[in-house]
């Protein structure tokens, strides 16, 4: 064990999967030894590191591959190969540095509401994120895995907005349940909503499957990246046979948009934008045809 003598408290020696996931996500001083408290601003500055690094992306299912979620994929994928993925890989990979680095976790599950009208089916339970109990602050909402990835760390508190460095968020109580709100515009839309029952690999396996399989389910369908940058977040989507493009929604509530009119062009922006490293997609470029 590593001692930080200037902070009076035990630091932590990490794992190698671990220190490259810090390096991944430019917290390098991180890397080698944990920090020495297990505290709200380290878990801040992990999920600004994440966020910005690492893009939300389904480009394996979109290409009719298999989403791993073991522990030796996820660091393979996400961490040296240089890509994105979602919620599961995402959370997961998270969930285990934290864990490593002291912190108290639970994973959850949500229902998701976002673009969905009013009078939708209640849907399935399809989405991770996290629970992270503090203990100078009690628990806090943790979710790195989604286009509308959250850049920051939320109190699990009700009819309280809260800041992040993007948007605004709120938690609405629903019985049992918790509705979160993003404040885009000028109003607050539904997000997804979830309760406090723990989920456990195999609940996250069987979702990960139907969400890769079935043929309505969007991720089969539809191609949809994100990453948040300082300042704004990009978003790339496209459909089959639906055309693609880029939109850059800026946190004073502006929006650039434009077409992206041939697979060179998405190649380009997946690159550029999302900084995901497509080497180890050699079909890509077939895959990206056919949404034209």
């Amino acid at each position: 064990m590593v001692t930080d003598v200037a902070m009076g408290h035990a630091a932590r020696v990490l794992s190698p999967g671990v220190s490259a996931y810090f390096r991944r996500i430019g917290l390098a001083g991180m890397s080698e030894a944990g920090p020495s408290r297990a505290d709200r601003g380290t878990l801040e500055r992990i999920v600004a590191g994440h966020t910005r690094s690492i893009a939300y992306e389904n480009l394996d299912t979109f290409a009719g591959r298999e989403v791993l979620l073991d522990a030796a994929s996820l660091t393979t994928k996400l961490v040296h190969g240089g890509r994105g993925g979602g919620c599961y890989e995402h959370n997961m990979l998270l969930r285990a540095a934290l864990d490593e680095l002291g912190y108290t976790t639970v994973g959850l599950g949500a229902r998701v509401w976002w673009n969905e009208p009013d009078d939708a089916p209640v849907p399935a339970r399809s989405h991770m994120l996290l629970l992270v109990d503090l203990p100078e602050e009690g628990p806090h909402i943790v979710d790195v895995g989604s286009g509308m990835a959250l850049t920051g760390v939320l109190r699990l508190d009700t009819d309280v907005e809260q800041a992040t460095p993007h948007e605004a968020f709120r938690l609405l109580s629903k019985g049992s349940a918790f509705l979160l709100e993003v404040h885009l515009g000028a109003q607050w839309r539904p997000l997804y909503q979830f309760d406090l029952a723990e989920q456990y690999f195999a609940d996250y396996v069987v979702n990960n499957w139907y969400n890769g399989h079935h043929p309505d389910s969007p991720f089969v369908n539809e191609l949809l990246v994100g990453r948040p940058d300082i300042g704004f977040r990009y978003a790339l989507s496209g459909s089959i046979s639906g055309g693609a493009g880029l939109a850059v929604h800026h946190v004073d509530g502006r929006t650039e948009r434009r077409a992206l009119e041939s697979p060179a062009a998405v190649r380009a922006a997946l690159e550029e934008r999302f900084l995901l490293d497509l080497s180890g997609m050699p079909d890509l470029d077939a895959v990206l045809s056919r949404m034209f």
